[in-house]
């Protein structure tokens, strides 16, 4: 679980990182990105959630 939450902030940081740069450069890559960052960490939060409920569903 610790892992997971060093995960969340590095990508809130890279999130938050690209919207800055864009704001500073308005290059609409670092939105793009920022953009995919957020996709692909939303995939990786619901196949994490999805797991720990078989887990829990095994179980019972």
């Amino acid at each position: 679980m610790p892992l997971l939450r060093v995960i969340g902030v590095l990508v809130a940081i890279a999130i938050g990182a690209g919207i800055v740069a864009f704001l500073f450069t308005r290059d609409r890559r670092y939105l793009r990105l920022s953009f995919l960052i957020t996709k692909y960490a939303l995939i990786f939060a619901l196949v994490v959630l999805a797991l720990m409920f078989l887990e829990r569903v095994i179980v019972l």
